[in-house]
């Protein structure tokens, strides 16, 4: 018997309008994005439309983008919209609900983020476990928190499962130098399926945080130090 999928849901309510509701449904045992596509592949999302530089998928087996297929119904509704225009957002998980009134691209990069990361993109599949606990508008702090979490909880199961583990963030940095082509090269793709900025600039400020994962990791990590005495003494 499958499992009932995950759901989270995003409401976008502007000053006028009926609210913009995403209702997104993840396959709870894989996390994999169970999206209702309501609209004819537009040609932006077609793989060798501006595909991204380390893309590895098999243009004989994918003839379209996988996350790009999935966005595309996303994207609709903010084609026309600037990216500085204010929204009341709320998040509905399982779990809590999240409201925050912000512009449009800092609203719509969480659901941005699930996009890209639950759509089955290889190099995006390495952030997908932190879907599990979503947290929309996270801090650059809390980011880094449970990132490096979970790239050490990976550790922790490779060693146990008698694989190599590298408990050093080498690996974490190369997968977010990975992501970073990503989401650089698919705003590119972006800018065929939006008259106006608010879809890219959402993903471009996931990319400012993939960017900055890099340097500011130490630092956190550093800072965070003096809140585990009790294991380090």
């Amino acid at each position: 018997m499958m499992a009932d999928p995950i759901k989270i849901v995003y409401s976008y309510q502007f000053k006028t309008g009926s609210p913009v509701v995403f209702n997104l449904k993840l396959d709870r045992d894989t996390l994999g994005l169970m999206l209702e596509k309501k609209l004819a592949p537009p040609l932006w999302t077609l793989l060798n439309h501006k595909r991204c530089e380390n893309c590895p998928l098999d243009e004989k087996l994918y003839l379209h983008c996988p996350v790009a297929l999935n966005f595309a119904d996303i994207a609709e509704p903010f084609k026309d919209m600037l990216s500085h225009e204010k929204v009341m957002v709320a998040v509905m998980t399982e779990e809590r609900t999240f409201s925050k009134e912000t512009m449009i691209q800092h609203g719509l990069s969480p659901l941005v983020g699930i996009i890209m990361t639950t759509s089955g993109c290889p190099i995006m599949e390495h952030l997908k476990p932190m879907v599990r606990f979503h947290l929309p508008f996270a801090s650059l702090d809390e980011t880094i928190f449970r990132m490096v979490s979970m790239y050490l909880l990976v550790q922790y199961y490779r060693s146990k499962d008698g694989k190599p583990a590298g408990w050093n963030l080498d690996g974490l940095m190369e997968a977010y130098a990975k992501v970073s082509i990503v989401n650089r090269d698919f705003a590119n793709r972006l800018r065929d399926a939006a008259k106006k900025d608010a879809n890219i600039n959402a993903l471009v400020n996931l990319d400012c945080f993939a960017a900055m994962m890099p340097f500011a990791a130490e630092e956190t990590l550093k800072n965070l130090k003096q809140y585990f005495g009790a294991y380090l003494q």
